[in-house]
């Protein structure tokens, strides 16, 4: 990993990944007129991976990015391998049937495989570490892990594990737990050299991509054109990847999603026996309220700790007065550590809280809405997006015949709703009810 330096990383947010990021290098925008087997449009987790899939096939690809590789939550989330989606399989069950649980339950695994696989392919240097844990603070939360557990091994998930309260110290060093569940197959990454590897590696493979490209205007037809305000690609097929920076480029999309913020700090490198004293494993961490928090160490020792939520994207006016309480209440032991850097990045929320993928026209595909689990659910779903391209669409048919439902009250009353939801969940949370 390149050593946190106080040199400026054009067009990304102020964070401790755009300060440690491998390369700083502004790639060119797109001029003039272009051809490509395939455009995609936004250059994060979702879009990459899909360019490098259909890269390694042999189509041409043309990525168009409004900003930078990783510009928005690819290149600032928690960087946390968290296996399956952010509704459980008990729950597509209940809503879409055994069938459809089935077949998702037969992918959740493979969005960190597919990690795991591109680091060591094409040697991407991304502070790749395994394991994580997911911290409970009820007996009732502890019986929804175990649950959970049971239903995971139905499909073929063998990595998990109770931890009872008194093992928790072999985790984290916190009183706040009552126990909780490990996953060996979860882990964390620097997730924006994760994405600029891939970039990287897309390059090397004859791929394209541009950045400060914003799209303005998508035209449909048999051979759809894609414009930007300085040049156009003329494609046989466009992905739409742009997730919460999508904007109000395409509103049949953006209707049926939500901007969500979510706020994340680091603190300075920390003392080396501090840090492992405080999480001994390396594991990631989460918890299990629904409005949870997220933390894990980072290469240099440093502790990167993340929560709060903002719907339709808005931010507190200090971010740190949001996280910070809650850091000091899991480690206490760092009331003296200064905080080096905070940041704030938007996902996607859908209604369902399940990604909703699909088709614009035969040859224009979206996926979006991976609802607070994108670091796996994207690298999955950008792959489907280049099987469908390519001819095999069984998995994507699968995916796009799960309905989604614009969010209700409209852009007006979407927000406040949500939030009216959210609070009746927290409130459980607090109760532990």
């Amino acid at each position: 990993m390149a050593d946190v330096t106080n040199a400026p990383n054009p067009g990304h947010t102020t964070s401790w990944y755009a300060a440690s990021a491998n390369t700083k290098t502004v790639r060119t925008a797109l001029q003039g007129d272009q051809d490509a087997d395939v455009c995609i449009i936004g250059a994060g987790f979702t879009g990459l991976s899909a360019a490098l899939e259909l890269a390694q096939k042999g189509f041409s690809v043309i990525v168009l990015e409004g900003e930078r590789v990783g510009f928005g939550a690819s290149g600032r989330n928690g960087g946390q391998i968290v296996n399956g989606y952010s509704r459980d399989l008990h729950t597509i069950a209940r809503r879409y049937g055994a069938q459809k649980a089935s077949q998702l339950g037969a992918m959740s695994l493979e969005g960190g495989q597919i990690i795991r696989e591109r680091v060591a392919k094409y040697e991407i240097d991304c502070d790749l570490v395994d394991g994580g844990f997911f911290a409970a603070f009820t007996p009732k939360q502890i019986t929804e892990m175990a649950a959970n557990k049971a239903n995971w091994e139905k499909h073929g998930h063998t990595g998990l594990e109770m931890v009872s309260k008194a093992e928790v110290g072999k985790y984290v060093k916190s009183d706040r737990y009552a126990g909780g569940m490990i996953d060996r197959f979860g882990g964390h990454i620097h997730p924006l050299n994760y994405v600029l590897g891939e970039a990287e590696a897309i390059d090397r493979l004859g791929g394209r991509i541009f950045e400060n490209s914003r799209v303005i205007a998508v035209e449909q037809g048999a051979n759809p054109v894609v414009r930007t305000a300085q040049g156009k690609v003329a494609a046989k097929y466009v992905l739409v990847c742009g997730n919460a920076y999508l904007g109000g480029l395409l509103p049949e999309i953006g209707e049926r999603m939500m901007p969500v913020s979510s706020q994340v700090m680091a603190t300075e490198p920390l003392d080396a026996a501090l840090i492992e004293e405080l999480l001994p494993a390396n594991y990631c961490v989460e918890d299990a309220n629904y409005i949870l928090d997220y933390y894990r160490r980072t290469s240099d020792n440093r502790l990167l700790y993340g929560g709060g939520i903002g719907y339709g994207g808005s931010d507190p006016a200090d971010l740190t007065s949001v996280i910070r309480p809650n850091m000091l209440k899991t480690f206490p032991q760092l009331q003296n550590a200064k905080i080096d850097f905070a940041w704030s990045g938007n996902f996607a929320l859908t209604l369902t809280r399940v990604p909703h993928i699909g088709r614009l026209a035969p040859n224009i595909y979206f996926s979006h809405g991976d609802s607070g689990h994108g670091v796996t659910t994207t690298q999955l779903l950008g792959k489907i997006l280049g099987e469908a391209v390519a001819g095999h669409a069984e998995r994507f048919d699968v995916w796009s015949s799960l309905p989604n439902y614009p969010f209700p009250g409209g852009k007006t009353f979407r927000v406040p709703l949500t939030m009216l939801g959210a609070w009746w969940y927290g409130l459980r949370d607090k109760l532990g009810v």
